[in-house]
């Protein structure tokens, strides 16, 4: 199961205006690339799918532009093998010069040519206020801003009430309240425990109130023999 934990404090004088927490679980044998500045835009942060036909997508980002997105997949019975790329989804917003709300209305517009997701946007800014969005393209609502607060998304719709997401959320928050204060790290190491199992991939991104960027992904290399690698980056954000 894809799960995602999200704290959102638009422009925090003091706190971290964005936290998450995300697990990846996703077939071993797919091939993708661990988190890394793309080699051909030394602004966007992600890991990359590398499956043939699905290059260049990806499901979760960042950008030192002030741009963020994440994706997870709708668990359904039957899917259609000749839908879009999902992955796409994110490395498009992260590309393209619109903000989060607009990118996400006019997917909406194209939202069944795509199996299930769903689909968050972030646009941060020094100057104004930050904005974070959301729309799943299996759910009855139109693409919405969300209110600041504390969020689980896995694979169904925004805080459904799954016992996983709501054990998790749970320890989230927890954890971002045993670490408030202390440094990044500290913070980066509580929630790789909340999120710590046997998925294919854990990212924590923290955002705090200067735009300083800590992004953090345990990344599982070789399945057979239980080889990790853990990366860290840090920038940042040129709002």
């Amino acid at each position: 199961m894809c799960i995602l934990f999200f704290h959102f404090s638009p422009n925090s004088p003091s706190a971290y205006r964005f936290i998450l927490a995300a697990n990846r679980d996703e077939y071993y044998a797919r091939p993708t690339k661990p988190a890394d500045f793309w080699e051909n835009n030394r602004n966007i942060l992600s890991g990359l799918d590398l499956e043939k036909g699905k290059e260049g997508g990806t499901w979760l980002g960042i950008s030192r532009k002030g741009k963020c997105a994440a994706l997870t997949n709708y668990l359904q019975p039957i899917t259609n093998i000749d839908a879009l790329g999902r992955g796409h989804l994110v490395s498009n917003f992260l590309t393209e010069d619109l903000d989060g709300l607009t990118y996400l209305k006019k997917i909406s517009l194209e939202g069944h040519a795509y199996n299930g997701f769903n689909l968050l946007t972030v646009d941060f800014s020094n100057t104004k206020a930050d904005m974070m969005c959301y729309y799943g393209n299996k759910g009855d609502q139109e693409p919405r801003a969300l209110d600041p607060g504390i969020y689980g998304l896995c694979n169904s719709l925004l805080d459904t009430s799954w016992q996983k997401l709501v054990n998790g959320k749970k320890l989230f928050t927890e954890a971002i309240n045993k670490s408030c204060g202390l440094p990044p790290e500290n913070l980066v190491n509580e929630l790789m425990k909340v999120i710590n199992n046997e998925e294919l991939s854990n990212t924590v991104i923290l955002v705090d109130a200067k735009g300083h960027v800590t992004f953090t992904e345990r990344c599982l290399l070789k399945p057979e023999t239980n080889e990790w690698k853990v990366s860290s980056y840090q920038f940042e954000l040129e709002t």
